[in-house]
């Protein structure tokens, strides 16, 4: 089998045309990927909508049944940054869906990225900041569940802390969220994480790594966890219109290279979602997403798959 690569034409819907979240991005990463994958061995995986049970485990019954059977109040709606449709409702199973399937192959090929997800701050009973689902949490919990591991390491890169995913995981011990974002950031009331470093705004990419080579090695060894789900935001970007930290696309291409090394250096699988990203320049935005895949086929060519 090659490297897995997960996507859905579906996880692209229509929006108004001044809507701030760039769902155009799915579609162009896809387009970007195909050049960069021509010359790899790169098996496509399209996931199936997943279905109501996986999302109970982490989200409340009221919660799912609001969302899909589309009552969802105003204010709710203006919290999550989008208006219920149907549409949206697919959109986000798929999603879902996919980060679950990456999980699933990662643990059987040792590595598997998905083209979306990172849906961090949804809630067991809310949506928040563009998140209605926490595909991250939906994942983590359906592999305990099935039995398909022990322990789940969350590495959360994204900008922003990943406040729905530390909060469902408390009370939780098979789980672990290490997440390392700028303290200045959305959400305004943080949660505790089992390993939160909040950055300095205007970090560059010598000292985020820096930052990240000290801590990450570290979980590996002492938490040994059986997967590790990567939240690769790269709204950490330098021209990201939410973030608040200096990275140029060197610093995120080595970001995710080291992160990838050292994960399966240590024999961990990882399975990797794309996170975060704002610019209204999309292809420049899908560009950035990329550098996570590249990283991958990289790393699954040295290491001869």
């Amino acid at each position: 089998m090659g490297l897995p690569f997960i996507h859905h034409p579906g996880y692209t819907i229509e929006l108004p045309a001044a809507h701030p979240f760039p769902m155009r991005k799915f579609t162009a990463l896809r387009e970007q990927l195909c050049p960069l994958a021509a010359g790899a061995a790169i098996d496509w995986l399209q996931p199936e909508p997943v279905d109501r049970d996986a999302l109970r485990r982490v989200h409340t019954r009221d919660y799912i049944e609001a969302f899909f059977g589309g009552r969802v109040d105003r204010i709710a709606q203006r919290r999550s940054g989008f208006q219920w449709s149907e549409e949206l409702v697919s959109r986000v199973r798929l999603e879902t869906a996919g980060t679950l399937l990456t999980v699933e192959a990662a643990l059987a090929e040792g590595l598997a990225l998905n083209t979306a997800g990172g849906t961090h701050h949804a809630h067991a009973d809310t949506a928040s900041g563009y998140c209605l689902i926490n595909d991250i949490a939906v994942a983590a919990a359906h592999a305990l569940a099935r039995g398909w591991v022990r322990r789940v390491l969350v590495v959360d890169l994204d900008v922003h802390q990943g406040d729905g995913t530390a909060a469902l995981f408390q009370d939780v011990p098979e789980v672990f969220t290490f997440s390392m974002h700028a303290g200045t950031n959305f959400p305004a009331r943080k949660q505790h994480g089992d390993l939160d470093v909040a950055l300095p705004k205007g970090m560059a990419d010598d000292t985020y790594l820096d930052a990240l080579a000290a801590r990450l090695p570290e979980l590996l060894e002492q938490f040994r966890p059986d997967v590790v789900i990567y939240d690769a935001g790269v709204d950490v970007h330098e021209r990201d219109r939410l973030g608040h930290l200096a990275l140029t696309d060197a610093g995120i291409r080595q970001r995710d290279e080291y992160v990838i090394r050292a994960c399966r250096s240590a024999g961990v699988p990882v399975a990797a979602v794309i996170g975060g990203g704002y610019d209204r320049d999309i292809e420049a935005l899908a560009a950035r997403h990329a550098l996570l895949h590249q990283a991958a086929i990289n790393h699954w060519n040295q290491a001869g798959g």
